[in-house]
């Protein structure tokens, strides 16, 4: 009687030829995943738009305001609201950065780079007209000009943020058009109603909505 030998098991050993196939299949699969990744992410609203940094930013400018008050130098006028302007910049990315979780995160957020590159243009417009108001003594036009191309600004900004922030572009655009029309001794009154209350307000909004 002959005696039953118990098969070996085999192991299953992969040919090289098989991970050869499999490895082009997994950098597939991983490219369209990232392709994926970053068509979703280019979708999506920039949401880090600050509130309660919004309203810092009002507050400030009716702080300015008040202190513009005093001021019987035109020239230094002008650059007390760019020196606001440039705080509230500062204010606006340390919000921004805060309620994003880091720099980093901010930056490299693709719909945060779509906000800010559409931001420049009106923003660069409203520098080089000052400038040229400035030059032939057109002060008066400034608080109007300002208002109006900062709500273009917004506006165009805010087509990649939360739906609040495009009304308030519309806002300020508006004011700064009517602004245009009014007296030049209103001149502090405008900036500090719009730059100063339109963006408290808005700013609650936004915190209430969306937080920050």
């Amino acid at each position: 009687m002959q005696q039953c030998r118990n098969p070996r098991r085999r192991r299953y050993v992969p040919s090289q030829a098989g991970i050869e196939e499999s490895a082009p299949q997994s950098r597939d699969a991983l490219d369209q995943l990232h392709f994926i990744r970053h068509t979703m992410e280019s979708a999506t609203s920039f949401t880090a738009v600050p509130g309660w940094g919004t309203v810092a930013l009002g507050l400030t400018a009716i702080a300015a305001a008040l202190v513009a008050r005093s001021l019987d130098s035109r020239v230094i006028w002008v650059l007390l609201w760019l020196g606001e302007a440039v705080l509230a910049g500062l204010i606006s990315l340390v919000a921004m950065v805060k309620k994003t979780g880091s720099l980093a995160k901010l930056a490299t957020s693709i719909p945060a780079r779509k906000c800010a590159l559409s931001l420049v243009p009106p923003l660069a417009a409203g520098g080089v007209l000052t400038l040229i108001m400035m030059d032939h003594h057109l002060y008066g036009i400034l608080p109007g000009m300002w208002l109006m191309l900062y709500g273009v600004a917004v506006i165009t900004g805010g087509a990649f943020s939360v739906r609040v922030v495009p009304v308030m572009g519309i806002c300020f655009a508006v004011f700064g058009t009517i602004a245009l029309a009014l007296p030049a001794s209103w001149a502090n009154g405008i900036m500090a109603a719009g730059f100063g209350g339109l963006h408290v307000l808005f700013g609650m909004i936004i915190a209430r909505k969306h937080g920050g």
